[in-house]
């Protein structure tokens, strides 16, 4: 798929059919996520398959009671290990590089997803605590988002975007 088509045909889906996402394309997507850039290649992502209803219906809780993420195939917890990005660049590498790093996973992971037919959302509202403690993530292991994958059970219109003209600046910032 091409993608510049992918961009811009991918939408946040809430709503999935019950059809299993197989194994291969689970492997296809995670290998798309980890090929993404990574502040001095240090690559922080971690990443958490479940399929296990029980917690699946528990990410559902920690995020906000959002059902949803219940319903969908697949959930995929990206992690970004902040003392990975830390020993490198300290202060800096846990606080924002790990964070940019697993983003750009995220966003290879929804594209890949959605040029193999399946859809995703980024759920990044949720009790982290608790997330944590349902995934068994060790201290320095984040929990970033939850993921879910699925087939689609609906088909979003494209929301509306901001025109570049009111978001590119040249040269240094202006106010418009």
């Amino acid at each position: 798929m091409d993608v510049f088509k992918a961009i811009e045909g991918r939408r946040s889906i809430r709503a999935f059919t019950s059809k299993p996402v197989s194994e291969k394309d689970i492997v296809k997507i995670l290998n798309a996520a980890r090929q993404a850039p990574s502040a001095g290649n240090l690559q922080p992502w971690e990443f958490i398959v479940v399929r296990d209803a029980t917690v699946k219906r528990g990410l559902a809780r920690a995020a906000l009671d959002q059902a949803f993420i219940e319903e969908a195939s697949v959930v995929i917890v990206v992690c970004a290990d902040e003392s990975r990005s830390s020993r490198r660049y300290g202060r800096r590498g846990s606080t924002l590089y790990c964070f940019q790093d697993t983003a750009a996973a995220i966003q290879n992971l929804h594209l890949a997803a959605y040029a193999l037919g399946l859809s995703t959302c980024w759920v990044g509202a949720f009790d982290e605590a608790e997330a944590r403690k349902l995934l068994n993530t060790p201290l320095n292991v984040r929990p970033v988002a939850i993921i879910p994958v699925g087939y689609p059970a609906e088909a979003p219109k494209p929301p509306r975007r901001r025109p570049l003209t009111e978001i590119v600046h040249y040269e240094k910032f202006s106010q418009k």
